[in-house]
């Protein structure tokens, strides 16, 4: 007996079927950004090594697949004193990075404010599991160009409205800002170079609690008064009263002293998004980090009851196009998780293009096949030749499935039979 022949581990094949539904909710999510003004790019699956490695993706990098450099010799092999020296090009692991190379290349023919779509396949070598594949779709959204804090209203409002339009409800935005946690954690006592450290700590809040947090700190070796004053302020007093979004509210859960623009801004942009939105649909997390190094300032999440993960997140990230253009140029993006997002969707099958199969006997002409095809194509018809079988109700539940709504006989003088409903 043949062995099952199974796609690379965490990487998938799709039936016609589920390859479909996958294709309306990208449709979806085009025609929602699109209609926002946002223009829609392509970039190669590959970039250079060197640049995927610049230290901009954070531990991103580490899953990065390398693709080896041609015409390797066996002495090459030897030398090489880790993997990456092998490497030339890797597969990209977000789109993010390849955007801030495909700017710094086309500035000269872009808008001064450019907003891009990146629809597109990314790779990672992650540990399989739910919702987390080595190859998945990123639906990108980004503003370059945007310095205030509108790039940021204008991302969020835009992919609200998208979830909206894909009929996910209950959804929420969590938001924080990265100013606001380095200088909380300078506040606590933690010197500079040992914020990103225990920020990737602290992003595993969720996980592993406060005091998962706290001995995880500890064992790390991070100085014993900045963590103590970390779970004083994790066990402080606190009161339930509920404050609406604003400058208190994001007060109420950081320590004194905080970035002020950062807490304006950040208020500025909540406030904002749940007045147009017509609900307080954004929310303030004080331990939100994002996991991605190259973030700046206010950063954000969507949040959905029934899911313990993200469906997807972004921020600013004014510093990354600075390291291949030279100069500073302010950037902020929404970037929603397709394949965790696709399997909450439920959209109509129905495309609004009448589906018809024309089931024939053996002998018919092909071409007599093929005019009546054409003719039913140019009515705006969808048609499918189908060969008729001994047992004709297998055929008939196929076709039904994949979304066909009738079918009619042709037989071998030419005749074709009125179309007889499916289901």
């Amino acid at each position: 007996m043949a062995s099952q022949v199974n796609p690379p581990r965490g990487m998938r094949d799709f039936l016609p079927t589920e390859k479909a539904q996958r294709e309306r909710v990208l449709a979806v999510i085009r025609h929602s950004f699109t209609e926002r003004g946002f223009d829609e790019i392509e970039t190669p699956v590959m970039e250079d090594s060197d640049r995927l490695h610049a230290g901009l993706g954070g531990d991103n990098e580490k899953l990065a697949f390398g693709v080896m450099k041609r015409g390797l010799t066996a002495d090459d092999l030897k030398t090489a004193t880790e993997p990456l020296d092998l490497a030339d090009l890797g597969l990209r692991f977000d789109l993010t990075v390849p955007l801030a190379r495909f700017y710094a290349s086309h500035r000269g023919e872009l808008p001064t404010v450019f907003r891009a779509i990146q629809m597109a396949p990314v790779w990672r070598a992650e540990r399989p599991q739910k919702g987390r594949y080595r190859q998945f779709i990123q639906c990108d959204i980004d503003i370059i160009g945007e310095a205030g804090t509108m790039a940021e209203i204008e991302l969020i409002t835009a992919t609200v409205a998208t979830l909206d339009a894909l009929g996910l409800e209950g959804t929420s935005i969590r938001v924080n800002d990265r100013r606001l946690l380095t200088s909380a954690l300078e506040l606590l006592g933690f010197p500079p170079k040992e914020h990103e450290p225990v920020l990737i700590t602290i992003d595993k809040l969720d996980k592993i609690g406060q005091g998962g947090v706290i001995t995880e700190l500890r064992d790390r070796g991070f100085p014993a008064g900045p963590v103590d004053a970390l779970e004083a302020f994790f066990h402080r007093p606190t009161t339930m009263e509920f404050l609406p979004f604003g400058e208190a509210a994001i007060r109420k859960f950081l320590p004194d002293g905080v970035d002020e623009t950062a807490v304006a801004e950040l208020a500025s942009i909540g406030e904002t998004v749940n007045r147009v939105i017509g609900r307080d649909i954004v929310t303030f997390d004080p331990w939100l980090v994002r996991g991605m190094g190259y973030y700046t300032g206010a950063i954000f999440e969507v949040a959905h009851p029934t899911e313990s993960y993200s469906l997807g997140g972004g921020g600013r990230y004014d510093g990354m196009i600075g390291r291949f253009l030279g100069t500073d140029v302010p950037a902020a993006g929404f970037s929603l998780g397709f394949e965790r997002i696709v399997d909450l969707v439920e959209l109509d099958g129905n495309s609004g293009t009448d589906a018809v199969a024309l089931v024939h006997d053996a002998d018919v002409d092909p071409a007599t096949l093929l005019r009546e095809q054409a003719r039913l194509v140019g009515e705006g018809k969808r048609v499918r030749l189908e060969r008729k079988p001994r047992n004709l109700k297998p055929l008939l539940e196929q076709l039904e499935a994949s979304g066909f709504s009738a079918y009619a006989f042709v037989t071998a003088d030419g005749g074709r039979g009125e179309f007889k409903a499916l289901g």
